[in-house]
């Protein structure tokens, strides 16, 4: 007993008291910190080295929608116009807020949707040909680090039971029916979430002819949470400031 008592102390609080407020450490990389005045005329490095394609131009931008939050960009760009930083709020609610320059407008629902689920929500996750890593972060959204049903959320095994879907990634087209078929089982008024850097975009597959993302056409995305996989705090924060839950 006295051994695990020491093990207890040794380990610390694990609760995350106030994720809002939470710190990273410096080697996690969130929100880009851009420099648009160091870009050489003519150099494009870092557009044509971004393995999903989430570079942009005159001016430099990130889609964050797109991005896999890998190194490659900062390490071919001669001048360091492109570094991030350990910030993890990152969601927003508007697909074309993703396309970043220098500032996340990350927005809020509207009022009937904080009345029907600001102190409950319950959601189905789908898994439409994802790889398992975001897949894995939204599962340690339930341990005692995190603890996402603190704040009367969490998730749910059957659709009928649901408020809302979470979607993770690219929908390739074997899930392209059951993912439809998992929104038509959550009864209305409902919401939808795309997590993680395929479910936005397609991420590092957008071009695949394995994927049917017919769905995003047809149904209106309400949370948009990048990443590659999204840190539980990104999830977890970015839902919260949504639904007006400062």
């Amino acid at each position: 007993m006295y051994k695990g008592l020491k093990i207890r102390y040794a380990q610390g609080e694990p609760v995350i008291k106030d994720i809002h407020t939470a710190h990273l450490p410096e080697l996690f990389r969130g929100l880009p910190k851009l420099s648009p005045d160091k870009c050489k005329n003519g150099c494009n490095k870092c557009r044509t080295s971004c393995p999903a394609e989430a570079i942009l131009l005159t001016p430099l931008r990130i889609d964050l929608g797109k991005c896999t939050f890998c190194p490659v960009c900062t390490e071919v760009c001669p001048e360091g116009a492109i570094q991030f930083t350990n910030e993890y709020h990152l969601t927003c609610s508007r697909r074309e807020q993703l396309i970043f320059s220098d500032n996340l407008q990350p927005g809020l629902a509207d009022e009937r949707i904080r009345k029907y689920f600001g102190r409950s929500l319950k959601l189905r996750q789908v898994s439409a040909a994802g790889c398992n890593g975001c897949e894995l972060e939204l599962n340690a959204l339930g341990n005692v680090n995190f603890d996402l049903g603190r704040y009367g959320i969490e998730f749910v095994a059957s659709p009928r039971h649901a408020d809302g879907i979470v979607i993770t990634g690219p929908v390739s087209k074997s899930m392209s029916e059951a993912l439809s078929d998992t929104y038509e089982a959550v009864p209305a008024p409902k919401i939808v979430i795309a997590c993680g850097a395929c479910a936005v975009s397609g991420g590092v597959f957008q071009s695949s002819d394995e994927l049917d993302r017919s769905f995003f056409d047809k149904i209106n995305i309400d949370l948009f949470v990048p990443g590659c996989p999204p840190h539980p705090l990104t999830f977890i924060s970015g839902l919260l400031n949504w639904l007006g839950r400062k």
